[in-house]
């Protein structure tokens, strides 16, 4: 006869829920803390709420990540800047111009972070980032930079292949990062109440922005004589 542990659903000697829940618990838990400092912020958003949430125990969430911080680290790194490596080795083997790169990197950034709850990330440093130098720090040099160095990837490539004419390049890179900071924060303020006359349509947006900027970047053949 089988004998069952009084906190699992399965006989001893099988595989309990506990065991079956615990690669999963770390993922869990990351998605529960995105979607509270999404909704909450960073100061209002408790452990304990994050773990309940999970459906663990306060207890639990700490075998996995030290403090609030640690977890709200872990969220951008498995949401954002994890996925440098990744968007640095599509660009290596981008075959196009750089007009059609451009556009390509817009549009997934949308796709892949921009129309999803990661964005929110963006909103919640924007405002909570002189509370918490530490981690407005760690957001800097683990998703910022790297993204401006990116972003003047793309930019020199097509000055150096003839198809952008030259820029400041440390100013250049906000031409492209401000549509898509506009974008987030709008996404997660503005964009959750206005009418529907009001709200934005991201694609047309983001192809509007792109047009525009290629339109400044474009060479342009010296005036006649």
């Amino acid at each position: 006869m089988s004998v069952k542990n009084p906190d699992s659903d399965a006989p001893c000697g099988g595989h309990t829920k506990h065991e079956r829940r615990k690669d999963a618990r770390p993922g869990e838990l990351l998605d529960a803390a995105l979607a509270l400092f999404v909704e909450k912020g960073y100061a209002a958003t408790r452990v304990e709420e994050v773990a309940k949430l999970a459906g663990v125990s306060k207890g639990t969430l700490f075998l996995y990540f030290a403090s609030k911080e640690e977890l709200f680290k872990a969220v951008v790194r498995e949401n954002i800047s994890g996925r440098f490596h990744e968007w640095n080795t599509e660009f290596d083997n981008f075959k196009g111009n750089s007009a059609d790169l451009m556009r390509y990197c817009m549009m997934a950034w949308w796709q892949r972070i921009g129309s999803t709850q990661a964005s929110g990330i963006t909103k919640l440093m924007m405002s909570e980032a002189q509370n918490f130098p530490e981690l407005a720090a760690f957001y800097e040099h683990e998703v910022i930079q790297p993204g401006k160095v990116l972003i003047t990837r793309v930019l020199q490539r097509g000055v150096d292949r003839g198809e952008f004419r030259a820029i400041d390049m440390k100013y250049g890179v906000y031409i492209v990062l401000a549509p898509m900071v506009f974008l987030a924060m709008w996404k997660h303020s503005l964009g959750t109440c206005c009418e529907a006359g009001a709200q934005l349509v991201p694609e047309d947006y983001i192809a509007l922005q792109v047009e525009t900027i290629l339109n400044g970047l474009n060479v342009r053949p010296p005036p006649p004589h």
